[in-house]
């Protein structure tokens, strides 16, 4: 087991139900969850990051959340807790691609049966379902594919055609037009198959996709205190917490902070994203994943 947490902050605003007592005494204090919009899931992200905002060193053996984090134990249990309270989980198919025996299961990075009694209290499935996020529908075979759980691909139609040849027990959600349409399938998920909390862990470019579509509720940070740098060209940049979307200066999204925790030299940020009254998008870019 690990050391609790040290508590530096705590405000949280949710008036829904807290965590268990055994994850609240190593937590130092509480994650209440939201109430859940009728128009799609309560959405959060989890991203560990190092100083200078990289989320991978993108280069073969080291192109992982762990290298970020050093495989530190703390970021591992809280990804449990986040994951042991979502009924789906989101990716692009470049984070499937990165972590192709991957399962995104409860249990799968800090094995401790409160996470599985959580799902259990809060009426989860024992797997959460998989959300792929891919335009071009070309989703790379997965050992999470394989998992007993339901699978969902937000695509396009042409996208959808081709999934559906290689995966045909994909539920595949398209936009009316046989677009991409982000908000369409979260709408989709909600009202149609139940899902009330979905956990984003794509990267950057999907994080940005939900923030360019106000998506997100809360984002949890792990910030390492590690420096990691990016390479001039033509060696491939380490990417960054939001790719693919600018936001215009006069009024870009916010966070509101609602706890940091530490331990040692990791810093543990939990916050909540304000979105800009007029909604406005300085440039926007979904690339075919």
């Amino acid at each position: 087991m690990i050391a609790p947490f040290t508590l530096l902050f705590e405000d949280d605003p949710n008036p829904g139900p807290g965590l268990p007592s055994s994850i609240r005494t190593l937590y130092r204090g509480d994650w209440r969850l939201p109430t859940i919009p009728e128009r799609r899931p309560a959405i959060w992200t989890n991203f560990v990051v190092s100083h200078d905002g990289r989320i991978a060193f993108n280069q073969p053996g080291w192109n992982g959340g762990n290298a970020i984090s050093r495989n530190h134990r703390h970021d591992h249990w809280l990804m449990e807790v986040i994951r042991a309270r979502a009924d789906a989980i989101l990716v692009g198919t470049a984070t499937l691609r990165a972590a192709r025996r991957h399962r995104w299961a409860p249990g799968e990075v800090f094995n401790w049966p409160a996470f599985t009694q959580l799902r259990a209290a809060e009426e989860r499935p024992p797997l959460p379902a998989l959300v792929i996020l891919s335009a071009s529908g070309d989703v790379p075979a997965a050992a999470a594919l394989t998992s007993p759980r339901d699978l969902f691909l937000i695509t396009t139609a042409q996208g959808a055609e081709h999934a559906r040849s290689r995966h045909p027990h994909l539920t595949c959600l398209v936009g009316t037009d046989g677009q991409l349409d982000l908000t369409a399938a979260m709408t989709t998920l909600r009202q149609q198959y139940g899902i009330r909390t979905l956990l984003s862990e794509g990267g950057g470019r999907t994080y940005g996709s939900l923030l360019a579509h106000q998506l997100i509720d809360e984002v949890f940070l792990t910030i390492s205190p590690i420096i990691v740098g990016n390479p001039a060209p033509p060696t491939p940049p380490r990417p960054g917490l939001v790719e693919g979307v600018a936001f215009a200066p006069q009024d870009p999204p916010r966070l509101r902070l609602i706890s940091l925790r530490r331990v040692d030299d990791v810093l543990f940020q939990r916050a909540g994203i304000v979105f800009p009254t007029d909604g406005k998008v300085a440039s926007f870019t979904l690339e075919a994943q």
